[in-house]
Protein backbone atom coordinates (compact mmCIF):
# COMPACT_ATOMS: atom_id res chain seq x y z
CA UNK A 1 0.00 0.00 0.00
CA UNK A 2 1.61 3.26 -1.18
CA UNK A 3 0.02 5.73 1.24
CA UNK A 4 -0.60 5.09 4.89
CA UNK A 5 -3.76 6.42 6.47
CA UNK A 6 -3.26 9.01 9.16
CA UNK A 7 -4.63 8.26 12.62
CA UNK A 8 -8.21 9.46 12.69
CA UNK A 9 -8.31 10.49 16.31
CA UNK A 10 -5.01 11.14 18.00
CA UNK A 11 -5.30 10.80 21.74
CA UNK A 12 -4.13 14.32 22.39
CA UNK A 13 -3.91 17.63 20.54
CA UNK A 14 -0.27 18.69 20.11
CA UNK A 15 -0.93 22.10 21.68
CA UNK A 16 -3.25 21.36 24.54
CA UNK A 17 -4.33 23.54 27.47
CA UNK A 18 -5.57 21.42 30.35
CA UNK A 19 -8.70 22.43 32.26
CA UNK A 20 -6.81 22.69 35.55
CA UNK A 21 -4.13 24.95 34.11
CA UNK A 22 -6.72 27.08 32.33
CA UNK A 23 -8.78 27.56 35.50
CA UNK A 24 -5.72 28.47 37.57
CA UNK A 25 -4.64 31.08 35.05
CA UNK A 26 -8.14 32.54 34.76
CA UNK A 27 -8.55 32.78 38.55
CA UNK A 28 -5.16 34.51 38.86
CA UNK A 29 -5.92 37.04 36.14
CA UNK A 30 -9.43 37.77 37.41
CA UNK A 31 -7.98 38.46 40.86
CA UNK A 32 -5.45 40.84 39.31
CA UNK A 33 -8.23 42.55 37.37
CA UNK A 34 -10.19 43.12 40.58
CA UNK A 35 -7.12 44.56 42.34
CA UNK A 36 -6.39 46.84 39.39
CA UNK A 37 -9.97 48.12 39.42
CA UNK A 38 -9.79 48.91 43.15
CA UNK A 39 -6.46 50.72 42.73
CA UNK A 40 -8.01 53.15 40.24
CA UNK A 41 -9.98 54.50 43.21
CA UNK A 42 -6.86 54.75 45.39
CA UNK A 43 -4.04 55.99 43.12
CA UNK A 44 -4.47 59.68 42.15
CA UNK A 45 -5.63 60.16 38.59
CA UNK A 46 -3.72 62.38 36.17
CA UNK A 47 -2.88 63.15 32.58
CA UNK A 48 0.04 64.30 30.49
CA UNK A 49 0.12 67.61 28.70
CA UNK A 50 0.00 68.10 24.95
CA UNK A 51 2.37 69.73 22.49
CA UNK A 52 2.50 70.44 18.77
CA UNK A 53 4.59 68.07 16.70
CA UNK A 54 6.85 68.82 13.75
CA UNK A 55 3.98 68.43 11.28
CA UNK A 56 1.54 70.47 13.33
CA UNK A 57 -0.16 67.44 14.88
CA UNK A 58 -1.01 67.23 18.56
CA UNK A 59 1.27 64.90 20.51
CA UNK A 60 1.62 63.86 24.15
CA UNK A 61 4.10 65.87 26.21
CA UNK A 62 5.38 63.47 28.87
CA UNK A 63 7.26 66.24 30.67
CA UNK A 64 3.99 67.93 31.74
CA UNK A 65 1.78 66.28 34.36
CA UNK A 66 -1.66 67.45 35.41
CA UNK A 67 -3.60 65.91 38.28
CA UNK A 68 -7.23 65.20 37.45
CA UNK A 69 -9.08 65.16 40.77
CA UNK A 70 -12.50 65.11 39.13
CA UNK A 71 -11.86 61.81 37.28
CA UNK A 72 -13.57 58.80 38.91
CA UNK A 73 -12.15 55.30 39.14
CA UNK A 74 -13.11 52.66 36.60
CA UNK A 75 -16.81 51.79 36.90
CA UNK A 76 -17.37 48.21 38.12
CA UNK A 77 -19.43 47.39 35.01
CA UNK A 78 -16.59 48.50 32.74
CA UNK A 79 -14.15 46.43 34.80
CA UNK A 80 -16.37 43.35 34.48
CA UNK A 81 -16.55 43.72 30.70
CA UNK A 82 -12.90 44.77 30.35
CA UNK A 83 -11.91 41.43 28.69
CA UNK A 84 -14.37 42.30 25.90
CA UNK A 85 -13.88 46.08 25.80
CA UNK A 86 -10.12 45.71 25.52
CA UNK A 87 -10.58 44.48 21.95
CA UNK A 88 -12.12 47.85 21.08
CA UNK A 89 -9.22 49.77 22.65
CA UNK A 90 -6.00 50.94 21.04
CA UNK A 91 -4.50 47.50 21.73
CA UNK A 92 -7.49 45.68 20.23
CA UNK A 93 -6.03 45.02 16.79
CA UNK A 94 -2.76 43.70 18.24
CA UNK A 95 -4.70 41.40 20.60
CA UNK A 96 -6.83 40.09 17.76
CA UNK A 97 -3.72 39.41 15.70
CA UNK A 98 -2.07 37.59 18.62
CA UNK A 99 -5.20 35.47 19.14
CA UNK A 100 -5.44 34.57 15.45
CA UNK A 101 -1.70 33.92 15.41
CA UNK A 102 -2.05 31.33 18.17
CA UNK A 103 -5.05 29.70 16.47
CA UNK A 104 -3.28 29.31 13.15
CA UNK A 105 0.07 28.02 14.44
CA UNK A 106 -1.75 25.58 16.72
CA UNK A 107 -3.67 24.27 13.72
CA UNK A 108 -0.60 24.16 11.45
CA UNK A 109 1.47 22.22 13.98
CA UNK A 110 -1.40 19.83 14.63
CA UNK A 111 -1.38 19.01 10.91
CA UNK A 112 2.38 18.66 11.01
CA UNK A 113 2.12 16.26 13.93
CA UNK A 114 -0.71 14.17 12.44
CA UNK A 115 0.99 13.67 9.07
CA UNK A 116 4.22 12.60 10.78
CA UNK A 117 6.22 15.74 9.99
CA UNK A 118 7.36 16.39 13.54
CA UNK A 119 8.37 12.79 14.09
CA UNK A 120 10.36 12.73 10.84
CA UNK A 121 12.29 15.92 11.56
CA UNK A 122 12.93 15.20 15.20
CA UNK A 123 13.98 11.65 14.44
CA UNK A 124 16.73 12.83 12.09
CA UNK A 125 18.06 15.47 14.48
CA UNK A 126 17.97 13.17 17.51
CA UNK A 127 19.87 10.46 15.63
CA UNK A 128 22.55 12.97 14.62
CA UNK A 129 23.03 14.27 18.17
CA UNK A 130 22.39 10.99 19.97
CA UNK A 131 25.77 11.15 21.74
CA UNK A 132 25.87 14.95 22.06
CA UNK A 133 22.45 15.66 23.49
CA UNK A 134 23.47 18.40 25.90
CA UNK A 135 25.54 20.16 23.26
CA UNK A 136 22.44 20.29 21.08
CA UNK A 137 20.43 21.81 23.95
CA UNK A 138 23.06 24.52 24.45
CA UNK A 139 23.12 25.33 20.74
CA UNK A 140 19.32 25.51 20.52
CA UNK A 141 19.10 27.63 23.66
CA UNK A 142 21.82 30.00 22.42
CA UNK A 143 19.97 30.42 19.13
CA UNK A 144 16.78 31.48 20.89
CA UNK A 145 18.75 33.61 23.34
CA UNK A 146 20.21 35.51 20.38
CA UNK A 147 16.73 35.91 18.89
CA UNK A 148 15.69 37.78 22.03
CA UNK A 149 18.91 39.73 22.49
CA UNK A 150 19.57 40.85 18.92
CA UNK A 151 16.17 40.71 17.20
CA UNK A 152 13.67 41.24 20.02
CA UNK A 153 11.65 38.13 19.13
CA UNK A 154 9.33 36.65 21.75
CA UNK A 155 5.71 36.14 20.67
CA UNK A 156 6.95 34.61 17.42
CA UNK A 157 8.78 31.89 19.34
CA UNK A 158 5.47 30.28 20.23
CA UNK A 159 5.64 28.86 16.71
CA UNK A 160 8.80 26.96 17.63
CA UNK A 161 7.86 25.72 21.11
CA UNK A 162 6.03 22.55 19.96
CA UNK A 163 9.01 21.52 17.82
CA UNK A 164 11.61 22.19 20.51
CA UNK A 165 9.50 20.48 23.19
CA UNK A 166 9.10 17.31 21.11
CA UNK A 167 12.79 17.40 20.18
CA UNK A 168 13.78 17.48 23.85
CA UNK A 169 11.30 14.72 24.62
CA UNK A 170 12.75 12.54 21.86
CA UNK A 171 16.28 13.17 23.12
CA UNK A 172 15.31 11.74 26.49
CA UNK A 173 14.57 14.99 28.32
CA UNK A 174 11.07 16.48 28.69
CA UNK A 175 8.72 19.18 27.42
CA UNK A 176 9.76 21.54 30.21
CA UNK A 177 13.34 21.38 28.92
CA UNK A 178 11.93 22.47 25.55
CA UNK A 179 10.20 25.40 27.24
CA UNK A 180 13.50 26.39 28.87
CA UNK A 181 15.52 26.18 25.64
CA UNK A 182 12.91 28.07 23.62
CA UNK A 183 10.76 30.51 25.62
CA UNK A 184 12.94 31.06 28.71
CA UNK A 185 16.11 31.43 26.62
CA UNK A 186 14.39 33.97 24.39
CA UNK A 187 13.05 35.87 27.41
CA UNK A 188 16.50 35.94 28.96
CA UNK A 189 17.75 37.35 25.68
CA UNK A 190 15.77 40.47 26.56
CA UNK A 191 17.64 40.64 29.88
CA UNK A 192 20.95 40.47 28.00
CA UNK A 193 19.78 42.62 25.08
CA UNK A 194 22.48 43.93 22.74
CA UNK A 195 20.56 45.29 19.73
CA UNK A 196 16.96 44.40 20.64
CA UNK A 197 14.91 46.72 18.37
CA UNK A 198 12.07 47.05 20.90
CA UNK A 199 14.22 47.94 23.92
CA UNK A 200 17.78 49.04 23.13
CA UNK A 201 17.24 50.57 19.68
CA UNK A 202 13.83 52.14 20.33
CA UNK A 203 14.84 53.57 23.72
CA UNK A 204 18.06 54.93 22.18
CA UNK A 205 16.13 56.55 19.35
CA UNK A 206 13.64 58.22 21.70
CA UNK A 207 16.34 59.57 23.99
CA UNK A 208 18.60 60.49 21.03
CA UNK A 209 21.75 58.45 21.69
CA UNK A 210 23.79 56.10 19.51
CA UNK A 211 22.88 52.51 20.59
CA UNK A 212 26.39 51.32 19.67
CA UNK A 213 28.03 53.66 22.18
CA UNK A 214 29.52 51.71 25.11
CA UNK A 215 28.11 48.47 23.69
CA UNK A 216 30.96 46.60 25.43
CA UNK A 217 29.06 46.76 28.72
CA UNK A 218 25.93 45.18 27.22
CA UNK A 219 28.08 42.42 25.69
CA UNK A 220 29.36 41.57 29.17
CA UNK A 221 25.77 41.44 30.42
CA UNK A 222 24.93 39.23 27.42
CA UNK A 223 27.53 36.62 28.41
CA UNK A 224 26.74 36.65 32.15
CA UNK A 225 22.96 36.32 31.66
CA UNK A 226 23.39 33.34 29.34
CA UNK A 227 25.68 31.71 31.89
CA UNK A 228 22.96 32.12 34.52
CA UNK A 229 20.42 30.57 32.16
CA UNK A 230 22.71 27.58 31.52
CA UNK A 231 23.19 27.08 35.26
CA UNK A 232 19.42 26.83 35.72
CA UNK A 233 19.08 24.50 32.73
CA UNK A 234 21.79 22.08 33.88
CA UNK A 235 20.55 22.01 37.46
CA UNK A 236 17.18 20.86 36.12
CA UNK A 237 18.73 18.33 33.72
CA UNK A 238 20.70 16.84 36.59
CA UNK A 239 17.48 16.53 38.59
CA UNK A 240 15.55 14.57 35.95
CA UNK A 241 18.60 12.49 35.03
CA UNK A 242 18.62 11.08 38.57
CA UNK A 243 14.84 10.66 38.77
CA UNK A 244 12.90 11.04 35.47
CA UNK A 245 9.59 10.93 37.35
CA UNK A 246 10.51 14.27 38.93
CA UNK A 247 10.05 15.96 35.56
CA UNK A 248 7.65 18.90 35.87
CA UNK A 249 5.74 17.63 32.82
CA UNK A 250 6.08 13.89 33.44
CA UNK A 251 2.39 12.87 33.06
CA UNK A 252 1.85 15.00 29.99
CA UNK A 253 5.01 13.68 28.34
CA UNK A 254 4.19 10.03 29.01
CA UNK A 255 0.85 10.42 27.23
CA UNK A 256 2.49 12.24 24.32
CA UNK A 257 5.23 9.62 23.98
CA UNK A 258 2.64 6.83 23.92
CA UNK A 259 0.79 8.64 21.16
CA UNK A 260 3.95 9.26 19.13
CA UNK A 261 5.05 5.64 19.43
CA UNK A 262 1.64 4.46 18.27
CA UNK A 263 1.76 6.78 15.28
CA UNK A 264 5.23 5.57 14.39
CA UNK A 265 4.01 2.00 14.11
CA UNK A 266 0.99 3.05 12.07
CA UNK A 267 2.90 5.19 9.57
CA UNK A 268 5.97 3.14 8.76
CA UNK A 269 6.39 4.34 5.16
CA UNK A 270 9.98 5.24 4.12
CA UNK A 271 8.86 7.24 1.07
CA UNK A 272 6.43 9.32 3.09
CA UNK A 273 9.02 9.71 5.87
CA UNK A 274 11.52 11.16 3.40
CA UNK A 275 8.88 13.39 1.84
CA UNK A 276 7.87 14.71 5.26
CA UNK A 277 11.49 15.53 6.12
CA UNK A 278 12.02 17.51 2.91
CA UNK A 279 8.68 19.36 2.97
CA UNK A 280 8.84 20.37 6.62
CA UNK A 281 12.54 21.27 6.52
CA UNK A 282 11.68 23.76 3.80
CA UNK A 283 8.49 24.82 5.60
CA UNK A 284 10.22 25.64 8.90
CA UNK A 285 13.31 27.15 7.24
CA UNK A 286 11.14 29.60 5.33
CA UNK A 287 9.17 30.41 8.48
CA UNK A 288 12.39 31.14 10.38
CA UNK A 289 13.65 33.22 7.47
CA UNK A 290 10.44 35.27 7.46
CA UNK A 291 10.73 35.89 11.20
CA UNK A 292 14.31 37.14 10.86
CA UNK A 293 13.60 39.18 7.72
CA UNK A 294 10.50 40.91 9.09
CA UNK A 295 12.16 41.63 12.42
CA UNK A 296 15.33 42.99 10.82
CA UNK A 297 13.67 45.41 8.39
CA UNK A 298 11.93 48.37 10.01
CA UNK A 299 9.47 48.64 7.12
CA UNK A 300 8.24 45.07 7.76
CA UNK A 301 8.58 44.88 11.55
CA UNK A 302 5.00 45.90 12.29
CA UNK A 303 3.73 43.24 9.89
CA UNK A 304 5.64 40.25 11.31
CA UNK A 305 2.62 38.62 12.95
CA UNK A 306 0.19 39.12 9.98
CA UNK A 307 2.82 37.71 7.61
CA UNK A 308 3.29 34.64 9.82
CA UNK A 309 -0.47 34.16 10.12
CA UNK A 310 -0.84 34.09 6.34
CA UNK A 311 2.18 31.82 5.91
CA UNK A 312 1.14 29.21 8.50
CA UNK A 313 -2.46 29.29 7.31
CA UNK A 314 -1.84 28.56 3.64
CA UNK A 315 1.47 26.72 3.67
CA UNK A 316 0.63 24.83 6.87
CA UNK A 317 -2.28 23.23 5.04
CA UNK A 318 -0.33 22.90 1.79
CA UNK A 319 2.60 21.14 3.45
CA UNK A 320 0.24 18.66 5.11
CA UNK A 321 -1.41 17.83 1.80
CA UNK A 322 1.96 17.39 0.06
CA UNK A 323 3.07 14.91 2.71
CA UNK A 324 -0.14 12.91 3.29
CA UNK A 325 -1.95 13.47 -0.04
CA UNK A 326 -5.22 13.31 1.90
CA UNK A 327 -6.79 16.82 1.85
CA UNK A 328 -9.88 15.88 3.86
CA UNK A 329 -7.90 14.52 6.76
CA UNK A 330 -5.53 17.50 6.67
CA UNK A 331 -8.44 19.95 6.94
CA UNK A 332 -9.92 17.88 9.78
CA UNK A 333 -6.59 17.96 11.58
CA UNK A 334 -6.29 21.70 10.99
CA UNK A 335 -9.73 22.26 12.48
CA UNK A 336 -8.90 20.16 15.53
CA UNK A 337 -5.74 22.17 16.17
CA UNK A 338 -7.61 25.42 15.69
CA UNK A 339 -10.24 24.46 18.28
CA UNK A 340 -7.63 23.27 20.79
CA UNK A 341 -6.36 26.86 21.03
CA UNK A 342 -9.77 28.38 21.88
CA UNK A 343 -8.91 28.96 25.56
CA UNK A 344 -6.12 31.31 24.48
CA UNK A 345 -8.67 34.06 23.77
CA UNK A 346 -9.72 34.18 27.42
CA UNK A 347 -6.11 34.18 28.62
CA UNK A 348 -5.04 36.94 26.23
CA UNK A 349 -8.10 39.08 26.97
CA UNK A 350 -7.76 38.80 30.76
CA UNK A 351 -4.01 39.49 30.68
CA UNK A 352 -4.59 42.63 28.60
CA UNK A 353 -7.52 43.76 30.76
CA UNK A 354 -5.25 44.73 33.66
CA UNK A 355 -3.47 47.30 31.50
CA UNK A 356 -6.80 48.43 30.04
CA UNK A 357 -8.30 49.13 33.48
CA UNK A 358 -5.26 51.12 34.57
CA UNK A 359 -5.34 53.13 31.36
CA UNK A 360 -9.07 53.82 31.72
CA UNK A 361 -8.48 54.82 35.35
CA UNK A 362 -5.87 57.41 34.24
CA UNK A 363 -3.30 56.26 36.80
CA UNK A 364 -0.35 55.66 34.45
CA UNK A 365 0.53 59.38 34.19
CA UNK A 366 0.61 59.55 37.98
CA UNK A 367 2.93 56.54 38.24
CA UNK A 368 5.29 57.98 35.63
CA UNK A 369 5.17 61.38 37.36
CA UNK A 370 6.53 59.73 40.51
CA UNK A 371 9.81 59.08 38.72
CA UNK A 372 10.69 62.78 38.70
CA UNK A 373 9.41 63.28 42.23
CA UNK A 374 11.37 60.39 43.70
CA UNK A 375 14.56 61.31 41.84
CA UNK A 376 14.78 64.90 43.13
CA UNK A 377 17.89 65.45 45.25
CA UNK A 378 18.97 61.80 45.24
CA UNK A 379 22.42 60.35 44.49
CA UNK A 380 23.05 58.92 40.98
CA UNK A 381 23.09 55.37 42.36
CA UNK A 382 19.80 55.78 44.20
CA UNK A 383 18.25 57.50 41.18
CA UNK A 384 19.33 54.59 38.97
CA UNK A 385 17.79 52.04 41.32
CA UNK A 386 14.57 54.08 41.62
CA UNK A 387 14.18 54.30 37.84
CA UNK A 388 14.86 50.59 37.48
CA UNK A 389 12.28 49.64 40.11
CA UNK A 390 9.62 51.97 38.72
CA UNK A 391 10.02 50.68 35.16
CA UNK A 392 9.95 47.18 36.65
CA UNK A 393 6.61 48.03 38.24
CA UNK A 394 5.29 49.42 34.97
CA UNK A 395 6.37 46.18 33.26
CA UNK A 396 3.90 44.29 35.43
CA UNK A 397 1.02 46.24 33.88
CA UNK A 398 2.43 47.05 30.42
CA UNK A 399 4.15 44.05 28.86
CA UNK A 400 4.61 45.89 25.55
CA UNK A 401 8.21 47.12 25.26
CA UNK A 402 7.22 49.72 22.67
CA UNK A 403 4.46 51.26 24.81
CA UNK A 404 6.73 51.54 27.86
CA UNK A 405 9.61 52.96 25.82
CA UNK A 406 7.44 55.77 24.44
CA UNK A 407 6.07 56.59 27.90
CA UNK A 408 9.19 56.22 30.05
CA UNK A 409 12.01 57.24 27.71
CA UNK A 410 9.96 60.19 26.47
CA UNK A 411 9.89 61.47 30.03
CA UNK A 412 13.49 60.62 30.86
CA UNK A 413 14.66 62.37 27.69
CA UNK A 414 13.67 65.73 29.18
CA UNK A 415 14.28 64.94 32.87
CA UNK A 416 17.37 66.28 34.60
CA UNK A 417 18.38 63.40 36.87
CA UNK A 418 22.16 63.31 36.53
CA UNK A 419 22.52 60.04 34.59
CA UNK A 420 23.95 59.56 31.10
CA UNK A 421 21.64 58.70 28.23
CA UNK A 422 23.43 55.37 27.80
CA UNK A 423 22.73 54.59 31.46
CA UNK A 424 19.03 55.40 31.05
CA UNK A 425 18.80 53.02 28.08
CA UNK A 426 20.57 50.33 30.10
CA UNK A 427 18.17 50.77 33.04
CA UNK A 428 15.17 50.53 30.74
CA UNK A 429 16.57 47.39 29.10
CA UNK A 430 17.18 45.75 32.48
CA UNK A 431 13.64 46.49 33.68
CA UNK A 432 12.08 45.14 30.48
CA UNK A 433 14.21 41.98 30.50
CA UNK A 434 13.56 38.73 32.32
CA UNK A 435 10.10 39.87 33.52
CA UNK A 436 8.68 38.63 30.21
CA UNK A 437 9.03 35.13 31.66
CA UNK A 438 8.13 36.03 35.23
CA UNK A 439 5.07 38.28 35.47
CA UNK A 440 1.60 36.70 35.01
CA UNK A 441 0.56 39.66 32.85
CA UNK A 442 2.72 38.27 30.03
CA UNK A 443 0.34 36.46 27.64
CA UNK A 444 3.21 34.62 25.95
CA UNK A 445 4.41 33.19 29.27
CA UNK A 446 0.94 31.98 30.22
CA UNK A 447 0.25 30.52 26.79
CA UNK A 448 3.59 28.72 26.57
CA UNK A 449 3.15 27.25 30.05
CA UNK A 450 -0.32 26.12 29.04
CA UNK A 451 1.08 24.42 25.96
CA UNK A 452 3.21 22.14 28.15
CA UNK A 453 0.40 21.86 30.73
CA UNK A 454 2.28 23.53 33.57
CA UNK A 455 0.50 26.02 35.79
CA UNK A 456 1.93 29.43 36.57
CA UNK A 457 2.21 28.92 40.33
CA UNK A 458 4.27 25.76 39.86
CA UNK A 459 6.56 27.63 37.47
CA UNK A 460 7.00 30.40 40.03
CA UNK A 461 7.70 27.92 42.81
CA UNK A 462 10.31 26.02 40.81
CA UNK A 463 12.12 29.03 39.33
CA UNK A 464 12.09 31.65 42.12
CA UNK A 465 15.83 31.32 42.77
CA UNK A 466 16.59 31.96 39.10
CA UNK A 467 14.76 35.29 39.11
CA UNK A 468 16.20 36.22 42.49
CA UNK A 469 19.69 35.60 41.11
CA UNK A 470 18.80 37.59 38.00
CA UNK A 471 17.60 40.51 40.11
CA UNK A 472 20.81 40.41 42.15
CA UNK A 473 22.90 40.39 38.97
CA UNK A 474 20.97 43.35 37.56
CA UNK A 475 21.47 45.36 40.75
CA UNK A 476 25.16 44.43 40.65
CA UNK A 477 25.46 45.60 37.04
CA UNK A 478 23.71 48.87 37.94
CA UNK A 479 26.20 49.42 40.77
CA UNK A 480 29.08 48.65 38.39
CA UNK A 481 27.69 50.92 35.66
CA UNK A 482 27.33 53.86 38.05
CA UNK A 483 30.81 53.14 39.43
CA UNK A 484 32.48 53.27 35.99
CA UNK A 485 30.30 56.25 34.98
CA UNK A 486 28.68 54.29 32.19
Amino acid sequence: MEETVMPKKPKKALINISKTTFLQVVILLVAMLVVASVLTYIIPRGSFGTAVGENGEEIVDYSVYEEQKDLPGVHPVKAIFAPVLVFASGDGLALLMLSLFLFVISAAFQVMNDVGGIRSLIGGVSRTFRNRRRLLLVLVAFLFYCFGSFLGLFEEMLTMLPIVAVLCLTLGFDSFTGFLCCILACGFGFAGAVTNPFTVLLASQIIDVNPMTKIWFRLIVFVVMFALFLAFLFVYLRRIAKAPEKSYTFSRDQALLAQMNGEELATDDPAREKRAQIVYTVFLSVALGLIILCSSLSVLRDYTVPVLIAYFLFFGIGAGILVSRQPKKVFASFGKGFLSALPTIAIIALAASVKYVFAEGSVFPTIVHWINTLAEGKSPLLIALIIYLIVLMLEFFISSSTAKAVMVMGLLAVANIGLSKEMLVLLYTFADGYTNVLFPTSPVLLLSLSMIEMDYFKWLKKSWWLFLANFALVVGFILLAVGVQY
